[in-house]
């Protein structure tokens, strides 16, 4: 398995990247931050409808701080899903705050709840890290998902990514009667090929989501990443590619099941084409970011003349050891998807 950092630092969101949010309307002003939602009394464990620990805790504060905290959350939410309008949010209440106490960034997550059906959504408000913000970015700009994120000093507000957690789908999903392995094995090479050439690690099943849509007669499977921590960050080669992490042995038994070598190779092609039309569509945006990835910095010297070192060997190309940070070896694995359209 792919070793992991226990703690990756925090990289503070530097003056380049926030002139790029606020140029894409990402940077905004909040009515409260991370750090208020920190002041709770105490906090109490949270259990599923099984009784089982969640890991994450429920948060209490004083009546008079919650009232203030709970409008405030609302208009975040407000802006989050249709820019402020309070008057679309009217029926919607805060249920309920709860913290990961587990994680690195203790991140905080919000339950909304329609007062006249019961409905709840979520939203997150986390500390504002450099690395995440960049994968959150690329992943609205590279792959087929769009994502709802907003920025404010060093507050990350995100919106809930729906979908089933890859080891929850494991143990519920797999065995029912309308699970299709075929479709579901293409799906995971292609989410292991998108992971590999922007560079996001971490991808084990509970970084990951699956999104089931069923068709007239099959379903059809969706993998959507929801951990961006690790972007850009580690120096290994098989951090970047999901099928090398133990918890995804299923789904790596499912590809070598289902798919071909031939039709493994097509599917990766076919991966790497659509992310050409992709950064294409996304050429300015694209470019403007990975000229910031490639200032800033997102990772320790080390981690990238690993990397620089992996990836050459890989790919077959010297010129990737002169890259001298994550942004620049990250533009250096996209273009190696053009090789693909000089070799069709």
């Amino acid at each position: 398995m792919p070793h992991i950092s226990k703690k990756k630092f925090i990289y503070k969101v530097g003056p380049l990247l926030r002139a790029y949010l606020k140029k894409y309307g990402r940077e905004t002003d909040i009515p409260i931050h991370y750090s208020d939602l920190k002041e709770y009394t105490e906090s109490i464990s949270l259990r599923d409808k099984k009784g089982k620990d969640t890991l994450w805790e429920t948060c209490i504060y004083g009546p008079a701080e919650q009232e203030r905290i709970y409008l405030h959350l609302l208009e975040i939410y407000a802006l989050l899903k249709v820019g402020g309008d309070m008057k679309v949010v009217e029926h919607l209440a805060v249920d309920r705050i709860d913290i990961c106490l587990y994680g690195n960034t203790l991140p905080f997550r919000i339950r909304i709840i329609n007062k006249l059906n019961d409905n709840f959504d979520y939203f997150y408000v986390k500390n504002a890290d450099a690395s995440r913000i960049y994968g959150l970015e690329l992943e609205h700009l590279l792959s087929p998902n769009r994502i709802s994120y907003l920025v404010s000093n060093d507050s990350l507000i995100e919106e809930h990514i729906v979908g089933i957690p890859g080891d929850e789908f494991i143990k519920h999903y797999v065995h029912e009667s309308d699970f299709n392995g075929t479709r579901l094995a293409k799906e995971f090479v292609k989410f292991n090929e998108r992971c590999f050439l922007r560079l996001l690690g971490d991808m084990h099943s509970s970084n990951f989501v699956i999104q089931i849509t069923p068709d007239f007669d099959e379903t059809n499977y969706r993998i959507r990443a929801i951990d961006f921590d690790q972007q850009s960050f580690e120096g290994r080669r098989n951090i970047y590619l999901p099928q090398f992490y133990k918890q995804n042995k299923f789904f790596l038994e499912n590809v070598q099941k289902f798919v071909s070598q031939r039709s493994l190779k097509q599917y990766q092609r076919e991966e790497r084409m659509v992310m050409i039309s992709r950064m294409r569509a996304a050429k300015w945006p694209l470019q403007n970011l990975l000229e910031i990835m490639g200032v800033e910095q997102i990772a320790p010297t080390e981690n990238v003349l690993k990397l620089a070192q992996e990836l050459a060997d890989y790919y077959h190309s010297p010129r990737i050891l002169k890259a001298k940070n994550m942004g620049e070896l990250v533009k250096a694995s996209l273009l190696e998807s053009f090789r693909v359209r000089k070799e069709k």
